[in-house]
């Protein structure tokens, strides 16, 4: 199965064994490829490549690693690793449908997503709040340099 990540897709879960499960609003899938392998695909699809949106992430924000990448920018979908992005452990979730984070334990957490529905993830609440800080930053600045562009633009006509 090809899949492209959408404006539904809410997390990409490794699951090992080259696998991973997708979740969007009430909808599961299971793909025979890894988060990794889905990511670079998806950013393949909308026009560029993992390592063309890492790059990107990485001068804006001026990070050298777990950098969060703007898959399809005139939906502003971008997500965050939440290990290094070629771990078979890496999961990806999407910033825009998180609601809240709750810490499981030292090395575990609950992502609330705004739908109601929940993941556990086995990493730390610090790494997932850094990471959505990470997101939000790169977020925060293309949209500033989408609307700086357009009044730009719109001086000229």
């Amino acid at each position: 199965m090809n899949y492209e990540i959408n404006e539904g897709t809410m997390a990409i879960i490794s699951v090992g064994n080259g696998k991973c499960k997708i979740l969007e609003d009430k909808k599961e899938y299971l793909v025979e490829k890894s988060s990794f392998e889905l990511i670079d695909y998806s950013c393949k699809y909308f026009g560029s490549s993992f390592e063309g949106r890492k790059e990107g992430a990485r001068s804006i924000l001026n990070l050298s690693y777990k950098v969060p990448i703007v898959i399809e920018n005139t939906r502003n979908l971008i997500f965050f690793p939440t290990s290094a992005p070629t771990s078979p452990d890496c999961s990806w979730i999407s910033l825009k449908d998180v609601d809240f984070v709750v810490e499981r334990d030292y090395n575990s957490s609950k992502i609330i997503f705004k739908n109601g529905e929940e993941i556990e993830i086995p990493v730390s609440r610090r790494i997932i709040d850094n990471q959505i800080l990470r997101a939000s930053r790169l977020d925060l600045i293309m949209r500033n340099r989408k609307q700086v562009h357009n009044l730009e633009r719109n001086s000229y006509l």
